[in-house]
């Protein structure tokens, strides 16, 4: 297999697609009016199932990706790099994520607002992430077939059990914790069962990576890709209905009820397959670059769309008020434009960077002169107001 193939640019198409995907979706989400959201119309339930896919396909490839460079060093445990990069960028995600809900009028209120503790995308991704790098350390000195069955095993089991965790409450908790756990405060989305998703992708690698040499890859992962899909969400409601029956546990009726975990993640395989099989079609260099910018596209978009920092976004002036039309020329606006900014901006982000360290350092040096000028005076002020006392002579 060649190096280009192995490199598995399809998993950036997807990231591209997923991004793409939630821009309109949230645009669409936020703005359209409700009283054309009509669960009869064909078009709006199409355009909801595939709203619906996109969080959990962003997750697993989040996971997929991050994990697929993790064990592509050959170092193990913490000796690998890819450890401490992966740390950084947790800790980098869940500091956007809070700092994309500051509100600054607030703050110069001195107030901070409750949707700042409310947890999103960015904070669950982060702490994903993190709970990666953990599994990874500590099962370094063993077999790969060990981290794999914890990430496996922790997908199968936030899944199977989150009838049961989502109905806790956490009342005893800080909110900013809880919010982490429950949506009960308005969190969009919660650590568990998402962390679920993001290990599926980071187990997902691992397999990828065991066959990534071989000749019939793709010739195998693709039907298996999409008769796992097609399995998972025509028939595993039935399959947990027998289990219940057999083995008489509540838990597997439960999942029953509300089966949307295991549905969508047939979803995400099936979405995987389709593009396996297309990889060839999506090599479009601005594509694969989108792909490889969710992060400065999910800012950008948060800011013109929330109003991150001053509240002044197309949500507070336009929530629930287009039409079909006008939601749907808005949304592809919001996607060209937001895809073209991010752009830019990765093309230009070293400079941009030399730029902001040059402003700090100025910064810091005018804060250093203009300190060293109030001490100074401060020395001044101090020594005439002993003179003046008559503690020392003129």
């Amino acid at each position: 297999m060649d190096k280009r193939t192995t490199r598995l640019f399809f998993i950036d198409a997807i990231r591209a697609w997923a991004i793409l995907m939630m821009l309109q979706g949230h645009f669409i989400d936020g703005l359209l009016d409700p009283l054309y959201r009509d669960s009869s119309n064909t078009v709006f339930n199409v355009w909801k199932y595939f709203r619906g896919i996109t969080a959990p396909v962003f997750f697993t490839v989040s996971g997929f990706i991050f994990t697929y460079l993790l064990i592509r060093v050959p170092e193990r445990g913490w000796q690998n790099p890819r450890v401490k990069k992966g740390i950084k960028r947790g800790l980098q995600l869940l500091f956007i994520g809070y700092l994309l809900r500051l509100n600054l009028w607030g703050l110069f209120k001195g107030e901070i607002y409750s949707s700042f503790y409310l947890v999103d995308v960015l904070h669950c991704i982060g702490f994903s992430i993190l709970g990666i790098i953990t599994y990874y350390v500590l099962t370094a000195k063993s077999k790969y077939w060990l981290f794999s069955f914890l990430l496996l095993s922790t997908t199968l089991l936030l899944f199977i059990f989150e009838p049961k965790y989502k109905t806790l409450e956490y009342n005893g908790l800080p909110t900013w914790i809880a919010n982490y756990l429950t949506k009960t405060n308005g969190s969009v989305f919660t650590i568990i069962p998402w962390f679920g998703y993001t290990t599926m992708g980071a187990f997902l690698s691992l397999v990828f990576t065991r066959f990534k040499e071989h000749q019939n890859l793709y010739t195998v992962a693709i039907p298996t890709f999409a008769l796992i899909g097609f399995t998972l969400m025509w028939y595993s409601s039935d399959f947990f209905a027998l289990l219940n029956e057999i083995t008489g546990l509540q838990i597997f009726a439960d999942v029953v009820s509300n089966n949307y975990l295991f549905i969508r993640l047939g979803d995400v395989f099936v979405v995987f397959s389709i593009f396996m099989l297309f990889r060839k079609f999506l090599t479009n260099k601005t594509g694969l670059r989108l792909g490889q910018s969710t992060l400065s596209i999910y800012i950008i978009h948060f800011i013109i769309l929330y109003g991150s920092f001053t509240g002044l976004g197309l949500y507070r002036f336009f929530h629930h008020s287009l039409n079909p039309w006008m939601a749907i020329i808005g949304a592809i606006t919001f996607m060209v434009v937001c895809s073209y900014l991010a752009l830019g901006y990765e093309n230009k982000k070293v400079w941009i960077k030399e730029q902001l360290h040059q402003i700090v350092l100025l910064i810091k040096v005018q804060a250093e002169r203009l300190l060293i000028i109030g001490f100074n005076l401060l020395r001044t002020l101090l020594f005439r107001l002993v003179q003046f006392l008559g503690l020392q002579r003129s």
